[in-house]
């Protein structure tokens, strides 16, 4: 059964390079199998881990949608683009990734949503962890595109804007009845003293804060992958502690020395 960690937050609270890192260091924990779900339509995650993307879901959506006469004859709709989404894989050293995209031809999505739903359950269940980097919206969990969560980790910074912007996600889940075991608060790029009365009745559990990271802001200057980052990165230490007893707990128990 694998585990879903769920990844939101408002654009600039880093998100993205917090999912980049839980992806390095579930690697590094060799725990498991790993694929790591670019949901946001800005897609940059594979960027970030120095992965190259050939194609996306949303591609094939499009392709499959506009033209469906593309579909070999003889072959069920759902088969094809069950092989198509495999193909759309790409495979690094320890994790595996998968770029979702975005959708934008004329053609009629409503099947071929229904297919991929079917696929996406499938394919899931094949990895141990999947980190999904998803948009403010949670577009594809709203869809039941990539299912339910075990524990969604709404990034935020310390300032009042980013922290309403962590309470709206956080209702959203709620209006949307989307299945989220646990919701999370997790204050990026902070140094001081974060007083936990900020969040109030935010329904989100606040599990610590990471500190600005110089090493982290000149990867991202450099364009260089976060799985090159050096092991003394000040955000790092945090951040496996935090995934190791509140993110994914269950690595709290016969994985607990692999991780820490």
């Amino acid at each position: 059964m694998s585990y879903t960690i769920a990844i939101a937050g408002k654009g600039g609270t880093g998100k993205t390079t917090i999912a980049a890192l839980l992806v390095r260091l579930l690697k590094e924990a060799d725990i498991g199998s790993i694929l790591a779900v670019d949901a946001d339509p800005n897609s940059n995650l594979a960027e970030v881990l120095g992965v190259e993307v050939k194609q996306t879901i949303g591609s094939i959506v499009d392709q499959v949608s506009a033209a469906p006469n593309k579909v070999p004859s003889g072959m069920p709709k759902d088969r094809f683009i069950e092989y198509e989404v495999q193909s759309a894989i790409s495979e690094a050293e320890g994790f595996d990734i998968l770029t979702m995209g975005k959708p934008e031809g004329p053609g009629c999505y409503c099947y071929v949503n229904n297919c991929l739903r079917g696929v996406m359950v499938k394919l899931l269940d094949t990895y141990d962890y999947i980190i999904i980097d998803n948009e403010a919206g949670l577009e594809h969990l709203s869809r039941r595109t990539t299912r339910k969560a075990d524990c969604l980790v709404v990034v935020s910074d310390a300032t009042p804007v980013g922290l309403r912007s962590a309470k709206r996600i956080s209702d959203l889940v709620s209006e949307l009845k989307i299945e989220v075991a646990n919701k999370f608060l997790l204050v990026n790029r902070f140094n001081g003293e974060f007083s936990q009365e900020k969040i109030g009745s935010f329904g989100l559990e606040y599990i610590g804060c990471l500190p600005q990271d110089s090493l982290i802001a000149k990867a991202s200057l450099s364009g260089e992958s976060l799985m090159q980052l050096k092991a003394d990165s000040e955000a790092l230490k945090p951040l496996r502690q935090i995934l190791s007893t509140k993110i994914a707990p269950r690595q709290a128990g016969s994985h607990a020395a692999r991780v820490e």
